[in-house]
């Protein structure tokens, strides 16, 4: 049976954790309790069950206001009929781009969009949109800041595998050997590596978040720009571009 976890990473800001052992990693989803409840992250439609009663345990599920997430994959929204079911008021957190290619169709209505540095309120908090192509994954891709606290919801940026505390103290090290153990297996082209890329790492360091809210494994509290920075380094050393091998000389 599965079992979510859940520790509080920042005031109101809870991380959902359910550790999946065939895949030895831990599928995080954040809720944001507030007038408006956020959730960010659904989990896989198979996961559902387990992430609604936890959930629960937070807030009435109804209530939920607002789903974010970064980019359409099925442990990013999933979910997303589903909480959409539960939660009538409930509207779906995405750009132009992930509407129109993904979200519209999935959902089977008009999805209202947010445009690149569009800032709302939930209540208590005031959430900044980041549209972020191809970081982590895709051109629909987005992340989102949470500027009371600093929190930024990053998705798979520092991922790394094994069933991790809520909080570690560093988690650059991890995210740089994650990174390079992914490039020897089926997964080795899941991010990609260019001047846009690294000019969107550069954008998210200057916000200066104080936590970095990760998808998969720990996430931090601390100095997320020298963190981001790091991660942009790693990033940069293993999967920057390279001279093709056999290389035909002309």
């Amino acid at each position: 049976m599965l079992h979510t976890r859940i520790d509080e990473i920042a005031t109101d800001v809870f991380r959902l954790s359910t550790y999946l052992p065939d895949y030895d990693l831990e599928f995080n989803q954040f809720l944001v309790r507030d007038e408006q409840p956020l959730l960010y992250h659904t989990g896989m439609a198979g996961l559902f069950p387990a992430v609604r009663d936890g959930v629960a345990r937070l807030i009435d599920p109804q209530a939920l206001r607002w789903v974010g997430f970064s980019h359409f994959e099925q442990d990013e929204c999933g979910a997303l009929n589903q909480w959409l079911a539960t939660a009538p008021h409930a509207q779906p957190v995405c750009n132009l781009v992930s509407a129109m290619v993904n979200v519209n169709d999935a959902t089977g209505r008009e999805n209202p969009t947010f445009d690149d540095g569009q800032v709302f309120s939930t209540g208590a908090k005031r959430f900044r949109f980041l549209s972020t192509p191809h970081v982590p994954h895709g051109w629909d891709a987005s992340l989102l800041l949470e500027e009371t606290q600093g929190v930024l919801f990053c998705s798979d940026l520092f991922a790394h595998s094994g069933e991790q505390p809520a909080l570690a103290p560093d988690i650059t090290g991890v995210a740089h050997q994650a990174l390079l153990a992914e490039q020897q297996g089926p997964f080795h082209d899941s991010m990609a590596y260019n001047a846009n890329s690294d000019a969107t790492l550069v954008r998210l360091a200057a916000l200066q978040p104080a936590v970095l809210a990760v998808m998969h494994g720990s996430s931090y509290v601390g100095n997320g720009a020298v963190a981001i920075e790091a991660l942009r380094r790693s990033m940069r050393e293993i999967l920057g571009p390279r001279a093709p091998e056999n290389r035909t000389q002309i």
